[in-house]
């Protein structure tokens, strides 16, 4: 295989540039107008006035927010899977099967030929950035492995496609990529998750594989497997993948897997970095170290707004933009997209560390917000106490949910169950009430609601936890029909049904 880094180099050294030259409002205000100068003949564009559309201010009083279910009900589900000039010019080729983590609800996801372009772009800034940081790079020189879910597409409708994103993008594939690329498409296809890991683990080995990404559940679960096919060698990276130089990942939030894959990593060359990907489009990456932030893809052809999340339910909300946000503030995050998305808002919380060269965190989902009780929990402050109450014990989780239970009787207080699994198996029962001592103490530290509700006594008592045998999650994903690639362990679960589901499996 022809080494094409000297090629990456020279489109990173011009793109760097790019990326310095323009002001940000500049960028972001001239991708809305386009956007909307090119979908104004559509049914949205003509009942929205988008000819009439000359700054940020004119779209935003002329285009509410709306949510998925909104979109389906006025403009896709009536002709679905035959959308044709609804939200977006063109019949729509693709769409991205997603499924809301807390509820299950299957959502369809337009997906055009203009965001596999956004798509492709963002993929390239992601190596543009790994080459800032590592100017000797020859990440060009082998495969990356993308562990994705099954790239098997279901046809709506001739030549009308759904499936998971990572099979999209497997069809999608620029034809520059498509040799770089490991699985093949026969192995890209297999179903079946036992299966296919146990095959892509033993083709991985005669590979030069140099760029590893996937969702950090199911990535754990794949080196598990694959350690326990090489019993003589040393649970780490460098053993199998010597010439690894990134393992890219995202999809759920870091924070609890981050020792695990130090730990795997020691002694590699290769570094961590994570993106923000997602069914509605390619939305950040990293540009520097954890925990500084995942640059926005501000070119891409979509336009970002930011809404406070506690005014998401308000009848006007406050509608931000790049030019008007705050750092340390948590916002609802509002997307219109080359796929026909307006004003989409879509379920994540994030906030900026940076807002020059805009840069945000993910804090969590609209929908993951617990406050059964008022207690105002976001996921990013239980994903903080999960972490440190785990280190507290010597233990590292590798998943959880938690939900809340609701008193049965007058006078019992309601509370939040934690269902974790943790990687070195079953804690004592001393471990275990340290570990909910030390989560109820930090969450009362960085919560000032959740404090005030546990110390006064009333709707708050303190957290129980149950610990799982390892691969209880696993089987409990198996047994929703979730198992693999793209799927993820649902984290806060607001649907009562899905979280007794999860308790009965479990008892």
């Amino acid at each position: 295989m022809i080494n094409a880094t000297p090629f990456l180099r020279l489109y990173a050294h011009t793109r760097n540039r790019q990326l310095k030259k323009r002001a940000v409002a500049e960028v972001q205000s001239e991708q809305l107008l386009r956007l909307t100068s090119h979908a104004k003949n559509t049914q949205f564009g003509r009942e929205h006035g988008f000819s009439t559309i000359k700054s940020v201010s004119d779209y935003q009083s002329q285009v509410p927010l709306r949510t998925y279910e909104q979109f389906w009900s006025e403009y896709w589900k009536d002709s679905f899977p035959i959308l044709s000039n609804k939200t977006w010019p063109g019949t729509i080729p693709y769409y991205a099967v997603s499924s809301g983590t807390s509820s299950g609800a299957t959502k369809y996801i337009p997906y055009t030929t203009e965001m596999q372009r956004s798509n492709s772009k963002a993929g390239l800034d992601l190596l543009v950035h790994h080459l800032s940081n590592r100017p000797q790079s020859q990440i060009f020189a082998g495969k990356s492995f993308l562990l994705g879910g099954s790239s098997e597409l279901i046809e709506q409708h001739p030549g009308i496609f759904s499936g998971d994103l990572s099979g999209i993008a497997v069809k999608t594939l620029p034809w520059w990529a498509r040799k770089r690329y490991f699985p093949d498409q026969e192995l890209a296809l297999i179903k079946n998750w036992e299966e296919k890991i146990a095959r892509l683990s033993k083709r991985s080995l005669e590979e030069d594989i140099r760029m590893m990404s996937g969702v950090p559940s199911w990535l754990m679960i794949y080196f598990d497997h694959l350690f326990e096919q090489l019993p003589e060698s040393e649970r780490l990276i460098k053993k199998i993948y010597p010439k690894l130089e990134m393992l890219v990942h995202g999809g759920v939030s870091f924070t609890p897997y981050r020792a695990q894959f130090e730990a795997l990593l020691k002694g590699s060359h290769a570094e961590l970095r994570e993106v923000y990907p997602a069914s509605e489009g390619f939305i950040a990456s990293a540009d520097r170290g954890f925990g500084d932030g995942l640059r926005l893809n501000l070119d891409h052809q979509i336009f970002f707004e930011f809404v406070p999340t506690e005014e998401l339910s308000h009848k006007s909300p406050t509608r931000h933009w790049i030019q008007t946000v705050e750092q340390d503030v948590n916002y609802a995050l509002v997307l219109s997209t080359c796929a026909g998305l307006w004003s989409y808002i879509i379920g994540d919380t994030v906030r900026f560390v940076d807002t020059k060269t805009p840069r945000v965190l993910v804090t969590g989902r609209t929908s993951y917000y617990l406050s059964a009780f008022g207690e105002h929990l976001i996921a990013e402050e239980i994903d903080q106490a999960i972490f440190h109450a785990s280190s507290a014990i010597g233990m590292s989780v590798t998943d959880y949910s938690v939900g809340a239970v609701f008193p049965k009787s007058a006078g019992e207080l309601g509370g939040h169950l934690y269902i974790v699994e943790f990687k070195e198996g079953l804690p004592t029962p001393s471990q275990l009430n340290d570990f909910c001592e030390k989560l109820d103490a930090q969450l009362c530290k960085r919560n000032e609601d959740y404090d005030a509700h546990r110390a006064q006594g009333f709707g708050l008592k303190m957290p129980s936890t149950r610990a799982l045998p390892s691969g209880t999650f696993r089987n409990w994903m198996e047994k929703r029909g979730k198992l693999g690639g793209q799927n993820k362990v649902p984290r806060i679960i607001i649907n009562q049904e899905l979280f007794d589901d999860l308790i009965k499996f479990t008892d």
